[in-house]
């Protein structure tokens, strides 16, 4: 299925909430919509389902115009940050619900191969309330899947749900949508769930789309600093610098030598990712001095809060790294991990990716 959508906007009184937006998800990939709470994600859901009206634009569906169309003449599934089932109904006829709808023959064995895809066979007869808040969204997922809609719309569907559970459904997800039997379009605030889910992933920020493409392209290659900033968690690391005769020069006396096709002399924005620091230097790399502000451990990785001449900075370590607040540590970068971006914030070059 072909979706598009069309100088689309969106106004509430007087407010804008989405500002023209141009966008066809890849028929049977799956989309990620990338963006802070607040940032438009939701209305565009809510547009490409049929729920709400555009202000202003059009949404076609296989060269079908439907805007205005209501949700009830169209073949979408929604789920959404809520755990909503049908609290009357068992398991299984929550998952069944759609297929019985449709008339369709042979319910129970659809329900069952759907509910041991998503480890829930074994609740079919209990009653959504008995459930955890995993298993009552995965209810809500499987009946989404059952239905077989050419397209599938998620909002933020794991938002709710402990780390643990997260970590375990995004990875059941990723694998559940590379079937291609519906173009999903999947919101979240994560970018690592949109690294997770591969496919594309539209930028969103403050009602505006900003880039659209592979997700592991935009990752790389963000357009501009307002990207790099929705694509990055923890945030990137920036700093104001300075090139002259091929020398990026920052503050804390840090020289760098840069090749010359890096970026034009004068000022600039310098960027890494917290995760392109380490401990343990390597050959080329350049080291950063300073003192430890906050340590973090989250699953099997630590993050390092520095106060450094620069300014503070993070560090996404891998592994369990213990450091007391006020201990002085270096940490070391590869200068082929840097982002440079211009004054008017538009990338000017980025780490050189491995073929």
């Amino acid at each position: 299925m072909q979706l598009k959508l069309q100088e689309i906007t969106k106004r509430v009184g007087a407010e804008p909430w989405l500002y023209s937006v141009d966008l066809a998800p890849r028929p049977g990939e799956v989309t990620v919509l990338l963006g802070a709470t607040r940032a438009g994600k939701t209305t565009l859901l809510r547009l490409m389902a049929g729920l709400d009206t555009p202000t202003s634009g059009q949404l076609w569906v296989d060269n079908e115009n439907v805007t205005g169309v209501s949700v009830r003449r169209r073949n979408v599934s929604m789920v959404y940050q809520q755990f909503i089932n049908y609290p009357s109904m068992t398991v299984a006829e929550n998952i069944g619900a759609p297929l019985k709808l449709r008339g369709e023959k042979q319910v129970a064995q659809r329900v069952r191969e759907i509910a041991e895809k998503l480890h829930i066979a074994q609740h079919l007869a209990s009653y959504p309330s008995t459930l955890s808040g995993g298993e009552q969204q995965r209810v809500a997922l499987a009946r989404a899947l059952a239905k077989r809609a050419p397209l599938m719309l998620l909002d933020e569907p794991l938002a709710n749900l402990d780390y643990k559970l997260r970590e375990e459904l995004r990875g059941e997800l990723a694998h559940l949508f590379s079937s291609g039997e519906s173009t999903v379009v999947y919101a979240t605030t994560e970018p690592a769930e949109a690294l997770l889910l591969g496919g594309y992933t539209a930028v969103i920020d403050a009602g505006e789309l900003l880039q659209y493409g592979p997700t592991t392209e935009i990752f790389h290659r963000p357009k501009s600093l307002r990207e790099a900033r929705a694509f990055s968690d923890p945030p990137m690391n920036l700093y104001q610098a300075d090139i002259q005769e091929h020398i990026l020069r920052m503050s804390g006396e840090l020289s760098i030598p840069m090749p010359a096709h890096t970026a034009p002399p004068g000022a600039v924005v310098v960027g890494f990712r917290a995760s392109a620091l380490r401990l343990n230097a390597q050959p080329g790399d350049i080291g950063l001095e300073g003192t430890v502000v906050l340590s973090e451990i989250t699953g099997s990785m630590s993050f390092l809060h520095l106060r450094t001449p620069m300014g503070n900075l993070v560090a996404q370590l891998n592994g369990v790294h213990t450091h007391r607040m006020g201990t002085e540590v270096t940490v070391y970068l590869s200068p082929q991990h840097l982002y440079i971006f211009g004054t008017n914030s538009q990338l000017l070059s980025a780490p050189v990716r491995n073929p």
